[in-house]
C-alpha cells in the first residue's frame, strides 16, 4: 500500500515571511514521522491573483493556467498540514482566496495546522480557517503544534529553533492526521 500523499503548505506569501522557516521544520518532522509521502509545497508559488475564475469552482471549468496548476496541487494531496500565521486574529488572505479558488479538490481530506504568532501562537488563525474548512468538507485536527513569539525562536539561517514540545505536539497531530487521512480515503473513491 502506498503512503498517503501529505502537502504541507506555506499559506503566508508576503514577503519577508518566516513561514518558510517554519514549513521547513514542519515538513521534516513529517517526514520523520514515516506516515506519509511528505511534500512542501508553497501558496506564493502559484500566483493566484484574488479569484478571477469566471464560473463558479464547483463545476472545475478552469480556464486560467494558475488555477489549473492550483487544482493539480490540491487534488494530488490526500491531507494538508498548514503552516500558517496570524493577521489581524484571522489567516492570510492569500489563504481564503487559495481556498475560494477550488471546490471538489479540498473535499474529504484532513488538516493539521503549524500555527505561529505573537502571544496567540497563531490559535486564532486557525480557528478561523477551520470554519472555513468544514465548508469544503474537509476534517480539520485538534490536535496541532502552536509557535508563540516565533520572532524569539528564528535562526540566523532562516529555520526556527522548536523544542521538544513542538516536536511531541507534531508526533501526535501527525499520528491523528493519518488516522483521518486513512478513515478518509474511501470518501474520496
Amino acid at each position: 500500500m502506498t503512503q498517503p500523499i501529505l502537502h504541507t503548505l506555506i499559506c503566508s506569501t508576503r514577503p519577508g515571511r518566516v513561514g518558510p522557516g517554519v514549513a521547513e521544520w514542519a515538513h521534516a518532522a513529517a517526514v520523520a514521522h514515516g506516515g506519509f509521502d511528505a511534500r512542501l509545497v508553497d501558496l506564493a508559488s502559484f500566483g493566484l491573483p484574488v479569484f478571477d475564475e469566471p464560473e463558479h469552482p464547483r463545476l472545475g471549468r478552469y480556464v486560467h493556467e494558475h488555477t489549473k496548476a492550483w487544482s493539480a496541487s490540491v487534488n494530488a494531496a490526500d491531507a494538508f498540514l498548514f503552516v500558517l500565521p496570524e493577521y489581524n486574529y484571522g489567516p492570510p488572505g492569500a489563504l481564503i482566496n487559495a481556498l475560494n479558488y477550488l471546490v471538489r479538490e479540498w473535499q474529504y481530506k484532513a488538516v493539521g495546522f503549524v500555527s505561529y504568532g505573537g502571544v496567540s501562537g497563531g490559535m486564532r488563525s486557525v480557528q478561523v480557517t477551520k470554519g472555513l474548512l468544514t465548508t469544503l468538507k474537509m476534517v480539520p485536527m485538534l490536535e496541532a503544534v502552536a509557535i508563540p513569539f516565533v520572532a524569539q525562536q528564528l535562526q540566523a539561517e532562516g529555520g526556527i529553533a522548536a523544542n521538544a514540545v513542538h516536536g511531541a505536539a507534531a508526533t501526535a497531530m501527525l499520528d491523528e492526521l493519518l488516522r483521518w487521512t486513512k478513515a478518509l480515503q474511501g470518501l474520496r473513491a
